[in-house]
């Protein structure tokens, strides 16, 4: 007989005790009769309880361990899935399928993938990302376990719901590299607004450069505080911020470290020094990248642009806004073709302290990215 059966026959004998035949008017038992039959049964009903809870626990233990034990043989049995896996109803699994085919329309290229502007049979034009996996990372040797840690990382990147932050709208798996499907978006990247503004060819007023930075420090909180678990961007600089009508920005590749663990940041210039040292990285490198690319709005210069090489302050654009900033001469830093009213210079001039913080070489003492919302949309009213 097994043991809970055993246990639900002891609860049954004890809860409902036998009952010996009685004279229709028996005789109440004498005082000493009661007082020792309420000795007697006092031990055994502890000895009793004590056994029945044993045996009860003990039955409990074997199913809940039974439960886990079938809960992990369920996620285990979640299948990969192959092919493109579409989130947007706009995108038929099929028709960009057919389309990733043909990608002649490069935007662009990275040590780590290469962008294209893709035009789906609808007449929807998506951006598409092909990423290039390492040595020992690309889909074709993973594990079926890493598999499904990719798969339900992209499907949370799919799940993001915020105006600054890019969502994903279709990935493939291929042997070779991994396609990750995004809006397509013209206007282009904060990256390309700035060269045009290098060159003369496009202006960019104060008030939309503070525009821009709120809003990409508004994305960095929604990834930072509201999602659960966090979510790290783990690549932060101006061409992983889409600028949409309007200049309103917008995160793209939020998180992709998981998936790409040696994405390249050394030679972008926004990576925080701890990545490189012992390669740490929290919500504070994010903060870094953050004050490098609002170092970027304020001076116009590019982290790697040889002026900073030059500069007796240090070689670096956190170093030469932190050297300015401490002479009084914070004025100095600041793009010249964006110098106007005496109160937005006054913002500007904030601006750089908050950006000083920012860089700070040491994490603890970098603001959090709630803190900085309110701190810029201090500077003006957004």
């Amino acid at each position: 007989m097994e043991k809970p059966t055993i246990a639900l026959l002891l609860l049954f004998f004890f809860c409902f005790p036998t009952v010996e035949c009685q004279d229709p008017k028996p005789q109440p038992p004498s005082p000493s009769y009661s007082r020792s039959h309420r000795f007697d049964n006092g031990p055994n009903r502890i000895v009793l309880s004590v056994i029945l809870g044993a045996l009860t626990g003990f039955s409990g233990a074997i199913v809940f361990a039974l439960a886990v034990r079938f809960f992990i043989s369920y996620m285990n049995t979640i299948p990969i899935l192959k092919g493109p896996v579409v989130f947007s109803p706009e995108i038929n699994r099929k028709t960009l399928q057919s389309a990733l085919s043909n990608e002649t329309h490069q935007l662009g290229s990275s040590p780590n993938g290469t962008y294209y502007r893709t035009p789906l049979d609808n007449g929807l034009t998506v951006a598409v990302k092909r990423l290039e996996p390492t040595v020992g990372c690309s889909p074709e040797t993973q594990s079926k376990s890493v598999k499904r840690k990719i798969q339900q990382e992209l499907e949370k990147l799919a799940s993001l719901n915020h105006p600054n932050v890019m969502v994903l709208q279709a990935y493939v798996s291929k042997p070779e590299s991994f396609y990750l499907v995004y809006d397509y978006v013209p206007t282009g990247s904060l990256e390309d607004a700035m060269n045009r503004v290098r060159e003369n060819q496009l202006e960019l007023s104060w008030e939309v450069r503070l525009r821009i930075a709120v809003g990409i420090i508004k994305g960095l909180q929604y990834l930072h505080c509201t999602c659960v678990p966090q979510i790290l961007h783990y690549n932060l600089k101006p061409r992983n911020v889409i600028l949409y009508s309007g200049f309103e920005p917008r995160l793209a590749d939020s998180g992709l470290g998981l998936i790409m663990p040696n994405l390249d940041r050394a030679s972008s210039g926004y990576g925080a020094p701890e990545c490189f040292q012992d390669c740490r990285y929290t919500d504070k490198s994010d903060v870094f990248s953050f004050g490098m690319i609002l170092g970027v709005l304020l001076t116009g210069r590019d982290p790697t642009d040889p002026f900073f090489g030059e500069a007796a302050s240090g070689g670096s654009l956190g170093h030469w806004l932190r050297h300015l900033q401490q002479a009084g001469e914070g004025r100095e830093a600041l793009d010249k073709s964006i110098l106007g009213e005496e109160l937005e210079e006054e913002e500007m001039l904030m601006a750089v302290r908050i950006a000083v913080v920012c860089l700070s070489d040491l994490p603890t003492d970098r603001p959090s990215s709630d803190q900085l919302v309110h701190m810029l949309t201090q500077l003006h009213s957004f």
